[in-house]
């Protein structure tokens, strides 16, 4: 798998629809069964909203329009190759840099995808009414306890089809410290300089290389 990337020289905008995405009738009941299954095996699934992303363009001067929507998370959870409902959410990536070292994750083996790989840390899913922007912020101080000595600044736009799911990029500047301690999505965070970058990657944090 390859990730698509749209580079960005200045912000994308979101569009948003007036109304909630919903699926067809028909799968509601399908959804409803592999949503309580979810739980049953992991207690700490929710159900909450996220935006999924309708569309994508270029805007022609270096930035992009998404049109998105709001939708309940299960849409999107309960996914797979054989029950597909077109629910692609939009999520944040942050590279986060000090003195030349970028903060990567190591993902925690009770997540559900990409369990054991690194990726560029942290990552969060954008809810509606929030700015992604707000989001990576909030994720990083969140993981980390660190906070961006400026504002976080776009730099592309990326789409994982493993996930389904599409990720904003923000390149973000912290003060110098330590290696952060594991959290619930990572067992290991780590300051990694370019040459000493793990080689166990996931695919967007493969793509993610070149923006750094």
């Amino acid at each position: 798998m390859t990730a698509r990337l749209i580079r960005l020289r200045r912000p994308a905008v979101l569009s948003m629809i007036d109304e909630p995405f919903v699926p067809d009738d028909a799968h509601l009941d399908e959804i409803d069964r592999r949503w309580a299954t979810l739980c049953a095996e992991n207690p700490a699934y929710f159900d909450g909203r996220v935006l999924h992303v309708l569309g994508v363009h270029r805007n022609g001067a270096g930035g992009a329009v998404l049109h998105v929507a709001d939708c309940a998370y299960r849409f999107h959870a309960t996914q797979d190759d054989d029950f597909d409902l077109g629910v692609r959410p939009l999520g944040v990536k942050g590279i986060v840099v000090r003195d030349g070292a970028a903060l990567f994750g190591r993902r925690s083996m009770h997540v559900a995808n990409y369990r054991g790989l690194w990726e560029f840390a942290p990552a969060g899913v954008v809810e509606p009414g929030r700015a992604p922007a707000d989001v990576i912020v909030s994720e990083l101080h969140e993981e980390t306890g660190l906070r961006p000595r400026r504002d976080p600044v776009p730099v592309a736009l990326l789409y994982d089809d493993v996930l389904r799911c599409w990720e904003m990029a923000f390149r973000l500047d912290v003060q110098p410290q330590g290696d952060p301690p594991p959290t619930g999505e990572y067992a290991e965070l780590r300051w990694c300089r370019p040459e000493a970058i793990p080689d166990a990657l996931t695919p967007i944090a493969r793509a993610m290389r070149g923006l750094w």
